[in-house]
């Protein structure tokens, strides 16, 4: 992995805080977050150094947002999970379903974006979904990049895009976007629907949720624009691969990745610390670096050379806000509809 200049092994291990004495009272502390490129980052930046501070064992379990939702659902009453990391729309369902503590100690120049109520949890990062293309190909094939959502609809990109489903944050923001695009909103996404299931579906080689097959599909030259992330893009892009980002002309969306410590009988103090380490001023900026996601800090000073695709400053200020409430009341029911209009 690569880090910045002084982020030293010296700096990284200084993220941990000073050891406590609530360390002895749990051998094991359960992650659970995204995997590919993000569970790297957590594993080598933040896992050993909190290991060593605070004698326990962490135990990383990856799986996409409404899996680490799902596992917290079908363990109800008897919680493994310790700390969650999902995406913002899952983290709503997740403190509504009780299955959040309250963060004490949160630091005070946080962006009220990134603040949930009651503080039950907190943004790590901002990130931007918009698409990706492979500069490459583009540029063989003389294709300017792309610019709009509307671009999901060109034939010249037939069986060549790939988005996530929508039981994925990319994926059901996409739909969003559409459908507000066409007179639509949270509340009407029929049009965005339409859209995907007469103009986009000829275009679809796959609706993949998994990041690891999203990346093998452009490596082999099978896929070149897709819907995604900032993070996701940006990591891909840092391993060489000729990808970019495009923010479309329409306005991108925004999705917070988001972590709480996990509500239970005897819950350990460690849950909480270990959230407010992915807070630390010297990882937000690996997450940077490495992951593509916007501060969640305002004091904190990004260097010139950093944050190329990161939704910072005026691209996060021009970002569109979902509304969850709404959102999740419906998701169920859209998710049905979708496996049965779309994704047949």
């Amino acid at each position: 992995m690569k880090h910045l200049g002084l982020l030293t092994a010296v700096s990284i291990a200084a993220l941990a805080s000073v050891p406590s004495p609530v360390s002895a009272q749990q051998k094991t502390l359960y992650v659970a977050g995204y995997g590919g490129s993000f569970e790297k980052t957590i594993r080598d930046a933040v896992v050993p150094a909190f290991e060593q501070a605070h004698g326990v064992k962490v135990e990383y379990v990856a799986g996409n947002s409404t899996d680490t939702l799902a596992k917290l659902q079908a363990q109800k009453g008897n919680q493994q999970i310790d700390v969650a990391i999902v995406d913002d729309g899952p983290m709503y369902q997740a403190i509504q379903l009780g299955f959040c503590s309250k963060i004490e100690g949160l630091p005070a120049d946080l962006y009220d974006a990134a603040r949930f109520k009651d503080d039950h949890a907190v943004a790590i990062g901002l990130v931007a979904t918009g698409l990706m293309y492979n500069t490459k190909i583009f540029a063989e094939k003389g294709w300017a990049p792309p610019t709009s959502w509307n671009d999901l609809k060109d034939p010249k990109y037939q069986k060549q895009l790939v988005i996530p489903p929508i039981n994925n944050t990319y994926g059901l923001e996409a739909l969003l976007m559409l459908a507000r695009m066409n007179g639509g909103s949270e509340a009407n996404v029929d049009s965005g629907f339409k859209i995907f299931k007469n103009d986009i579906n000829p275009n679809v080689l796959a609706y993949e949720p998994s990041p690891g097959k999203m990346t093998e599909l452009f490596q082999s030259g099978q896929a070149v624009l897709a819907v995604w992330g900032t993070g996701r893009v940006q990591s891909f892009a840092n391993t060489g691969f000729p990808v970019d980002f495009v923010y479309p002309k329409e306005g991108a969306a925004t999705l917070l990745a988001s972590a709480c410590p996990v509500a239970k009988p005897n819950a350990s103090p460690l849950a909480a610390t270990f959230v407010k380490t992915l807070l630390d001023p010297k990882l937000q900026l690996v997450l940077l670096k490495d992951y593509g996601y916007g501060p969640v800090l305002k004091s904190l000073v990004v260097p010139p050379e950093l944050g190329k695709m990161a939704p910072i400053g005026e691209r996060a200020a021009k970002l569109y806000t979902p509304d969850w409430t709404i959102i999740n009341e419906k998701r169920e029911e859209w998710t049905k509809r979708w496996n049965r209009e779309v994704e047949r």
